[in-house]
């Protein structure tokens, strides 16, 4: 298992982690299996989506803050809420196949880590699963 930190800039973000999972498969020397990328917090959230063009993630945090906006009448006292929801929309981990010692993903596909309450101090873990 390997445990990664990073510091977020903005309350709602997408960056982009892919790099760090390809370290981690490349240290491990791993040739064949499972990548699982983990975070452990309420509030942020693991996704693959496109990375060529910059747009799609500031396209995907509109479109999640329009479907939960951040004032909506919640219950929660801390006033963070909507970023509870998001993070379990879109889920608090993924799994990439590795093979030949390399994650397959499609040509535009990167791996993002998803601030919805920053900036902050997170943490994310990348566990891989050989056969």
């Amino acid at each position: 298992m390997k445990e990664f930190t990073l510091q977020t800039g903005h309350r709602d973000e997408m960056l982009d982690i892919t790099a760090h999972v390809r370290k981690a498969v490349e240290e491990e020397k791993m040739t064949s299996g499972i990548a699982l990328i983990y975070t452990p917090h309420t509030t942020a959230a693991i996704t693959i989506n496109e990375n060529a063009d910059p747009d799609v993630p500031v396209d995907i945090l509109a479109a999640l803050n329009r479907a939960v906006p951040p004032a909506a009448g919640y219950r929660h006292a801390e006033g963070n809420s909507a970023a509870h929801v998001k993070s379990s929309l879109v889920g608090a981990s993924e799994m990439v196949i590795v093979e030949n010692g390399r994650l397959v993903l499609g040509t535009w596909q990167s791996i993002f880590f998803c601030e919805f309450d920053g900036p902050r101090t997170r943490r994310f873990i990348v566990k891989l699963l050989s056969h």
